[in-house]
């Protein structure tokens, strides 16, 4: 069903869908998931290193693997945790910006060496200032969707849980950002492509 342009200004009621609760869900089961895999690995990594290896024996070896795995669900614990805490507030966006920037690349090899080459970039950042006065920012290297996405002056809005912004005024856009996962659609879509969750126009 496609929405009128006249119809897409105004925050959208289908956050309310229960897919959004679903996803936000599913992504803290997965992230989970994924950190205790990563420990699992680097537990067994470091103590087969610790077996094989005339640099370093266990338990040691072991140890800095449980080290680096209880790093990997810690953060992933974070990360859930700040979900759950992140609230739903308005803002506007008050500027953007459009930098060319040169940094180093290090290249593979010995850390005496230290050989690298310089690598050009554009990085584009959106400013959004929200209601208690705090400044939050976008920022995309070499992709200025974004960028020319949002215009100063937006009315924006970040809903609890995700990490994207919906406009108060899509009237005029022919694209649209799944509030869930973030990726690019079309505005006369009415669900995303990736995730199946109600775009918010």
């Amino acid at each position: 069903m496609n929405v009128q342009r006249n119809e897409r200004i105004g925050y959208s009621e289908k956050i309310n869908d229960s897919a959004f609760a679903q996803y936000l869900k599913n992504s803290g089961r997965w992230s989970m998931y994924f950190s205790l895999l990563l420990a699992v690995i680097a537990v067994v990594g470091f103590f087969i290193y610790g077996e094989t290896s005339s640099d370093m024996d266990n338990p040691q070896a072991m140890f800095i693997g449980l080290g680096i795995g209880i790093m990997f669900v810690a953060i992933a614990i974070f990360q859930i945790v700040s979900r759950k805490r992140s609230t739903t507030w308005d803002g506007i966006v008050v500027d953007k910006t459009f930098e060319k920037k040169r940094r180093k690349k290090y290249v593979a090899g010995s850390a005496e060496e230290r050989e690298y080459y310089w690598e050009d970039y554009e990085l584009f950042t959106v400013f959004i200032r929200s209601d208690n006065g705090k400044i939050h920012t976008i920022t995309a290297e070499n992709d200025d969707t974004l960028y020319n996405y949002y215009q100063i002056g937006d009315k924006v809005r970040h809903h609890a849980g995700l990490n994207s912004f919906e406009k108060y005024d899509k009237s005029q856009d022919t694209i649209i950002f799944c509030n869930a996962c973030a990726s690019l659609n079309d505005i006369e879509d009415d669900y995303c492509h990736r995730c199946k969750c109600p775009l918010l126009k």
